[in-house]
């Protein structure tokens, strides 16, 4: 390590850190000015808005981390081009690729960061932030409360038509228990209900189809309280629950989940692989800003810095992207989070080899 490696990375950091407090409050006061209607009508209390907020920073910090960061490469690189110092450097016998090092460095420290922060400081903060979105701004959307199916253990199988998670209710309930891949019985039922006094499941117009050999044993009721093993929140769980757990807590999730047939499961699994890949990132973007703006542009730093906005936000947007392909299509979870940095990686090897020249 030299000093020169020290100045790179200090300014590095320092550049990100400027970034960071420039842009986070900004998105705090964006965010108040739309929500605050919201929080008067609902009636939220100001410790849950300042904890609400709190959770923001990492939600938000975490969303733009790639723009923060590129614009900080961008920003402080163009200074050192602009001061001529970059090619002070070049002219004494330096490469472009040992100028490289420190900024790499600098990458692998962020990105050492990011994959500790994402994995268990950000799940707790989605936790609260979804929390206070859900119960005081949108109040509709939190789970999937249509044509659920699930896998409750190795032999038996629910299904309902809609499911209301204020009443702890579900309508056109199924459920199917195999053996040997034999069905060996089966319940429906117009409507199921959880009484919370009761603790058991009361379901209305109960019918219960058991097959022996080549006969058919038929059961019907009006209604009958019974218990199930599993609970009644199983059939929906909240569209975020993956966001808001940590490394081993969600590894076990998407295991049941993927065991119980969830329709969420490449949702789930794209949270997963975005915790691996968004890393990386760092490594991507910050070769790609040293490449854009290691040499004097016509029109200065303002130029380099409106291509370093505009080829962020390309990147966040590629991101969301392929986040809705795999949401809403059966393109593959993997592909979703790792193709945008397969993408710019390419961007990157392009325009390093250019700066070289």
């Amino acid at each position: 390590m030299k000093i020169i490696d020290w100045y790179i990375i200090k300014k590095y950091f320092s550049s990100f850190v400027v970034m960071i407090m420039l842009f986070i409050p900004v998105g705090i006061m964006v965010d108040m000015a739309e929500k605050i209607d919201k929080f008067k009508e609902n009636e939220a209390p100001t410790q849950a808005i300042l904890n609400y907020y709190l959770d923001f920073t990492w939600y938000f910090g975490n969303l733009l981390f790639p723009i923060f960061l590129f614009l900080a490469v961008i920003w402080f690189t163009s200074k050192l081009a602009n001061n001529t110092e970059i090619i002070a450097l070049l002219s004494s016998g330096i490469s472009f690729t040992r100028f490289l090092r420190p900024y790499l460095i600098s990458a692998g420290l962020i990105a050492l960061f990011t994959f500790f922060a994402g994995m268990f400081i950000v799940p707790k903060s989605n936790a609260g932030f979804n929390t206070f979105i859900y119960k005081y701004i949108d109040k509709k959307n939190e789970r999937q409360t249509k044509n659920l199916f699930k896998q409750i253990n190795p032999k038996e199988y629910i299904f309902v038509s809609s499911y209301d998670p204020i009443r702890k209710s579900a309508n056109n309930f199924t459920l199917e228990h195999f053996e040997d891949n034999l069905m060996i019985f089966k319940i429906q039922a117009n409507s199921i209900r959880w009484v919370e006094k009761d603790s058991v499941f009361r379901l209305s117009n109960y019918v219960k189809r058991t097959f022996a050999d080549d006969q058919e044993i038929y059961q019907r009721r009006s209604r009958l309280d019974t218990l199930f093993d599993f609970k009644i929140d199983d059939l929906a769980p909240v569209n975020y629950k993956a966001e808001t757990l940590t490394f081993s807590p969600l590894n076990e999730f998407i295991k049941k989940e993927r065991e119980g047939g969830s329709v969420m499961i490449n949702s789930h699994l794209l949270v997963r692989h975005k915790r691996w890949s968004l890393p990386f990132s760092a490594f991507v973007l910050t070769l790609i800003g040293v490449s854009v703006s290691s040499f004097k542009r016509r029109g200065g730093m303002g130029v380099n810095l409106a291509f370093g906005i505009a080829l962020g936000f390309l990147f966040i947007f590629f991101d969301k992207i392929f986040s809705v392909l795999v949401n809403k299509s059966n393109f593959p979870p993997f592909l979703g989070a790792w193709l945008p940095i397969i993408l710019f990686g390419g961007l990157a090897i392009f325009l390093l080899q250019r700066a070289k020249r």
